[in-house]
């Protein structure tokens, strides 16, 4: 067979990623269909199941992605357009070990992409380059017959699954943001069937996010569910972002709770019931969460951000939760170790029913001045080499520590301040926290000294 040309920059930290038609085509996902065919066979496994989210390029790359699965004489199990966290779902439900997930997460529309999971673990880093020097190389496995090909609705075992293990003490009032991504399909019929009165938002599923970008990690992406919970008087609010895997949570006065303060109500749950297990999260995570699971039982460990790096993480340490300031929450108690925002919803909502006001519980948990995530753009690649010049060269006067196991996370007396490379867009992500504005303010001036320093005239979110 020929090989197509296969544009580098697609092979992420993570996952496959690119624009649809240029550097992503269903003859290259056609190709990683026959490498990730031959990789499973060669781990003992002979199906896989694939999913799609909404995206408009989702049909044609998921019929791609089969034909080079069955080339090889595995076997696809299709269980259509779902969210990520199903497609790993069914991985789990259906015994196969293996899933690949056709989807671009937050991108734009016009991007798409493949999350991967063979033999129960999550390709990533140098599986993800493994996998391009064996297309490279055409060490291809080609079945003598093609695969066999079947679709299966993995919706109903799924949602089985969560309202079985999950239940409220009362029914609480909630407006649900989905920005037009998979989880529109999903999560009103769950929180409805958790006894929730549901107020839906942008839950039509439309590849093109015509209302605004699903991604709850931006706050301007927070806004109109923000507006719904105060004009409802309603008790919460969810948002979720394009494949549902990552939650978004405000409270009835508009404060925007990010996914590490969330995972103080989590720990201190799973901690009532599994005493002294560890709890990861992620370096641009609130320096609140070491005392907190300290205080109630649990063993921090700060860890890489990026969802396949955290769940190969939990599986060496045998964590029993992790999650990520950016919205990834991942159980292993009580459930399966994989990221998924509507069970961690469900979890949430079962936590806050026990609650007279839900918002006064989220608001009462540690806090500090804080920023976003904020990103600065560089070319390709450029914000590897950026992060290598800092970690080889800048000085923090004053700093306690410098972790460096991701990027440079800076650690003082009164806050910390975190410059690494985005692992999915060429870019700087920064993120900051500190016990009061002055100190805030100080040790952004800090990273603006340094990043100048390393690339003069840069720009600047800070």
């Amino acid at each position: 067979m020929t090989i197509p040309h296969l544009p580098p920059e697609i092979f992420k930290a993570y996952d496959i990623r690119g624009i649809v038609g240029r550097t992503l085509t269903p003859e290259i996902v056609r190709t990683v269909g026959r490498a990730l065919g031959t990789l499973a066979a060669e781990r003992g496994r002979d199906t896989l199941v694939i999913g799609r989210d909404g995206r408009l390029s989702g049909p044609a790359l998921s019929a791609a992605l089969a034909d080079g699965i069955r080339a090889t004489g595995a076997h696809v199990v299709d269980v259509g357009m779902v969210t990520t966290p199903m497609s790993y779902f069914a991985a789990q439900h259906l015994e196969t070990q293996c899933s690949v997930m056709v989807t671009g997460s937050h991108n734009p529309p016009d991007y798409n992409g493949l999350k991967m999971v063979i033999d129960g673990d999550t390709l990533s880093g140098d599986d993800i380059q493994a996998l391009k020097q064996r297309i490279e190389s055409g060490a291809l496995r080609a079945g003598p017959i093609a695969g066999t090909y079947r679709i299966y609705d993995i919706a109903v075992p799924y949602l089985d699954r969560i309202v079985g293990d999950v239940s409220l003490v009362r029914p609480l009032r909630i407006a649900v943001d989905c920005g037009n991504g998979i989880a529109g399909a999903f999560a009103p019929l769950l929180f409805r069937r958790l006894g929730c009165e549901v107020d839906e938002m942008f839950c039509d599923v439309d590849g093109t996010f015509p209302n605004h970008h699903p991604d709850p990690s931006r706050p301007e992406n927070l806004a109109d569910l923000i507006a719904r919970v105060r004009a409802e008087r309603l008790e919460l609010g969810f948002a979720f972002d394009g494949d549902g895997d990552r939650l978004g949570v405000v409270t009835k006065d508009g404060h925007v709770i990010y996914a590490d303060r969330q995972l103080m109500l989590f720990a201190a749950d799973v901690l009532a019931r599994e005493p002294g297990a560890t709890v990861i999260y992620d370096v641009k995570s609130t320096r609140n969460l070491k005392p907190w699971i300290e205080r109630h039982g649990g063993k921090p460990l700060l860890w890489k951000t990026g969802h396949s790096l955290i769940k190969g993480k939990m599986k060496e340490v045998g964590a029993a939760l992790a999650g990520e300031m950016s919205g990834h929450t991942f159980f292993k108690e009580r459930w399966y170790g994989f990221d998924d925002a509507l069970y961690a919803g469900a979890r949430l909502l079962e936590i806050l029913s026990r609650h007279v006001d839900p918002s006064a519980v989220l608001d009462g948990l540690p806090d500090a001045v804080s920023t976003p995530e904020l990103s600065v753009g560089l070319a390709e690649g450029e914000h590897h080499a950026l992060i290598a010049r800092l970690a080889a060269s800048a000085q923090f006067p004053g700093a306690i520590e410098i972790v460096r196991i991701d990027g440079l996370r800076v650690e003082y007396p009164d806050g910390f301040g975190l410059a690494r490379a985005s692992n999915t867009t060429p870019t700087i992500v920064l993120r900051f926290e500190a016990d009061n504005p002055a100190a805030l303010e100080r040790i952004k001036g800090e990273f603006r000294r340094v990043l100048d320093a390393a690339k003069p005239g840069i720009a600047l979110p800070i």
